[in-house]
């Protein structure tokens, strides 16, 4: 099955992952240790993170590093961000609803 960094992100886990590591630079057991779930969970979903190409493994004697693969975000951010003007535009569409609320609320 050929995944995609859609897939990747698709999962609140994996985008705390991605988030995490990030960040720094963290052993497999380390990112395990900050979710709840199960150590077979997360190496799944590192599993799929690799598979999309947003991580890679470095080994280091007995550890094993997962790095971030930050360029393979980058189709995904070009997808989001040809929304971003729709939004901005309906975030300040519904600022200025508010803010003429609140001048009528202020006149009364």
């Amino acid at each position: 099955m050929r995944r995609d960094v859609f897939q990747a992100i698709a999962d609140p886990v994996r985008r705390d992952i991605i988030n995490l590591l990030s960040e720094q630079r963290l052993t497999v057991n380390e990112v395990a240790e900050q979710f709840e779930v199960s150590r077979p969970a997360i190496s799944k979903h590192l599993k799929i993170l690799e598979e999309c190409g947003l991580i890679s493994y470095d080994q280091r004697g007995r550890q094993r590093y997962c790095l971030i693969q930050p360029k393979t975000l980058v189709p995904a951010f070009l997808w989001i961000d040809q929304y971003r003007n729709l939004w901005e535009d309906k975030l300040d569409a519904f600022e200025n609803y508010v803010n003429q609320l609140q001048t009528k609320k202020s006149k009364k």
